[in-house]
C-alpha cells in the first residue's frame, strides 16, 4: 500500500541574528507570521513544504542555508536585503507568508534584487527549489540563469482580496524595533496510510 506523507516543520526563534562568516552561506529571511500565525501560502501550500524546497535547493548546490525571522518588517525587498547583509556570502532570500520570494545581494539597493518572484499564486514547488539552487550558485560565485517564472495576468484580480487579508495578518506581527532573530529549524516526515 502506498501512503502519502506530510512534511512537518519545527521553527524556534533564538537570539538576535548576527552577520555570518561562511562564504557559502545563504540566509533565508522569513516574515514575522511565517510558520506561526500563518502556515500556508496564498494557494494553500504548507509553509513547511515551501521552506523545505528552498533549503533543499541550497543544499543540493553545496551551500549552507541559515534561517532568520524578520520582525521589524514584512516587506519582501527589505527582508531579502536584510538576509543578504547578514549572510556570509552576501546572498539572501526573502520569503513572505503568502509565498512571494526574492533573491537579494548585500551591495544592491533594497528595492533592487537579483531575482524577484512577485506572483506567489504561480510559484510551484519546483520553482521554490530552483530559487534555492540559484541563490546557492550566486553565493558560490557561479554563472546563473534566472529561474523561469510564470506571469499570470489573472492572478492579481483573482487573489487581490486574499493577498490584502494575508498582508494585514502579516503586518499585525511586525514589531518595529525588534531585530531579526536566528531560527533553529528542522523538518520531519509524517507518513499517512491510504
Amino acid at each position: 500500500m502506498i501512503g502519502t506523507f506530510e512534511i512537518l516543520m519545527n521553527l524556534n526563534d533564538g537570539d538576535t541574528a548576527q552577520k555570518g562568516t561562511m562564504a557559502n552561506e545563504v540566509v533565508i529571511a522569513i516574515s514575522p507570521a511565517f510558520g506561526k500565525e500563518l502556515n500556508k501560502t496564498i494557494v494553500k501550500v504548507d509553509h513547511s513544504t515551501v521552506l523545505r524546497e528552498i533549503v533543499s535547493g541550497i543544499e543540493e548546490q553545496g551551500a549552507q542555508p541559515r534561517i532568520i525571522r524578520s520582525y521589524h518588517t514584512a516587506d519582501l525587498a527589505f527582508m531579502g536585503h536584510q538576509a543578504a547583509k547578514l549572510s556570509g556570502s552576501g546572498i539572501g532570500i526573502g520569503l513572505q507568508s503568502r509565498g512571494t520570494t526574492v533573491i537579494h545581494q548585500k551591495d544592491l539597493d533594497p528595492l533592487s534584487n537579483l531575482e524577484l518572484f512577485p506572483q506567489s499564486p504561480s510559484i510551484t514547488l519546483e520553482t521554490y527549489r530552483a530559487i534555492g539552487k540559484n541563490a546557492a550558485l550566486y553565493a558560490l560565485g557561479e554563472s546563473v540563469d534566472p529561474v523561469p517564472s510564470v506571469n499570470d495576468q489573472m492572478a492579481r484580480p483573482r487573489y487581490q482580496a486574499i493577498a490584502a487579508l494575508l498582508h494585514l495578518r502579516e503586518a499585525e506581527q511586525v514589531i518595529k524595533n525588534k531585530k531579526p532573530v536566528e531560527v533553529e529549524w528542522s523538518f520531519s516526515i509524517k507518513e499517512e496510510a491510504n
